[in-house]
């Protein structure tokens, strides 16, 4: 495939839009960042005429694929009563009763506009309840893009200090320094316990699932343990499901793995590529959001968006996603190992057949650091490899899956086929 025009418009586009793309992890991607004219079920359509089955779904939120008919009616029909109201519509109430019913931890809601809002807000509510101001990240964990957690997602291990103690890494030029933040290895509960006694640590906050880097599991009784810790210190837990709310289950990684932190946050998939996040916890400390805890914004529940959640939620309240992703995620999931066993190329896929991850090399990481010792470089390659055969994943090796990609399992088996014979 060609991506010619892509590239053309990038370049043009470059003289008014700052590398001529409107988010930093657009950019960096084999060719080139592209530039899409339409989206349709699981197929991306480029300026340069490509058909793309696309694994992307906008880095994870197209639980339901691209355009889904129950999103777009319900959105359609919104049109036709309100955009934005600064005020209250019953659409939000009713979003935010699907959302206490569904997710073990949330029993009060506030929804925002993105996860990385999410994320500040459950931080704010977790230094107001227990009047301490330290955080605990973990290396590799991405919490979104403010200055006070892009810390140590994707370090250079030069530069990240021991195993044991990690030195927090800036994701960025311009950052301010860390302050109240401890940096500490993910699946090592010792460790999490020896701070957590210090006494001074507000919350904790963790992927349940390590998909925004090598896609990690926790190690069996980590994260009971951690909930333990929490308890016995008087520090709250919260877990970033941004990527694994409703992708893992109807009620998130806590509900499939059973534990239940004491706040939330959720993202993409609930609303299916509307830009709607939320904040979702345990009464006794989300009640302080109605008291001198400040959490808003210009846009939280617009109207349109909210239509699109409350139609999100009801399809994945009814079940029926999961019925439709769960054997197609597992197909393609089982015909990747497949044709990675026949063409004699070490390979791992770990997760959830909604959300899954490709990683290259014998290596099975507990955490950051070995997760490097993994072949991130074939992960790139099979990744750019597989875009000139029509096939778009993210070159991480995070695979999204649809509703809507049972039509082309096996066009992407296909297209993998190729890419690994031509590679021998």
């Amino acid at each position: 495939m060609k991506f010619d025009v892509s590239r053309q418009r990038i370049e043009a586009a470059s003289a008014f839009v700052a590398g001529g793309v409107n988010s930093a992890f657009r950019s960096g991607i084999r060719p080139h960042p592209l530039v899409f004219a339409e989206a349709d079920g699981a197929i991306l359509t480029d300026v340069d005429g490509n058909r793309l089955v696309d694994y992307f779904l906008g880095m994870g939120p197209m639980l339901l694929g691209h355009r889904p008919a129950p999103i777009v009616e319900a959105v359609r029909a919104q049109l036709d009563r309100s955009i934005l109201v600064a005020g209250q519509t019953d659409l939000e109430y009713a979003a935010a009763r699907l959302l206490t019913e569904l997710i073990p931890s949330a029993e009060l809601v506030r929804f925002a506009g993105s996860g990385s809002e999410s994320v500040q807000a459950a931080l704010r509510v977790a230094r107001a309840a227990t009047g301490r101001s330290t955080v605990v990240k973990f290396e590799g964990h991405y919490h979104g893009w403010f200055d006070n957690v892009l810390w140590s997602v994707a370090p250079a291990l030069e530069d990240a200090g021991p195993a044991e103690e990690p030195v927090p890494v800036p994701g960025s030029l311009g950052q301010q320094p860390a302050v109240d933040l401890a940096v500490l290895p993910w699946n090592d509960a010792d460790r999490v316990r020896q701070r957590l006694e210090r006494g001074d640590v507000a919350a904790v906050i963790m992927e349940p699932v390590m998909f925004n880097n090598a896609g990690i599991l926790p190690l069996p009784g980590y994260l009971e343990a951690v909930r333990e810790a929490c308890d016995a210190t008087g520090t709250l837990l919260i877990f970033d499901e941004v990527i694994t709310g409703f992708r893992i289950g109807p009620g998130g990684a806590q509900e499939a793995l059973g534990v239940t932190p004491d706040l939330t946050v959720l993202g993409k998939a609930l609303a299916n590529g509307f830009p709607v996040a939320a904040v979702v916890g345990k009464r006794s400390y989300m009640g302080l959001l109605a008291e001198r805890v400040v959490q808003g914004g210009t846009y939280n529940t617009q109207s349109l968006a909210m239509a699109a959640t409350l139609a999100t939620l009801t399809e994945i309240a009814s079940g029926r996603p999961y019925a439709t992703i769960g054997p197609i995620g597992t197909r393609l999931m089982e015909g990747l190992r497949k044709e990675f066993a026949d063409a004699g190329v070490e390979a791992q896929i770990v997760g959830y057949p909604a959300v899954f991850q490709v990683r290259f090399g014998s290596v099975r990481p507990r955490d950051y650091r070995e997760a490097q010792r993994a072949d991130r470089a074939a992960c790139v390659d099979f990744a750019a490899d597989l875009l000139h055969h029509g096939v778009r994943v993210l070159p991480r090796g995070t695979w999204f899956v649809s509703t809507s990609h049972g039509d082309h399992v096996d066009a992407t088996l296909s297209a993998v086929h190729e890419v690994l014979r031509g590679s021998q």
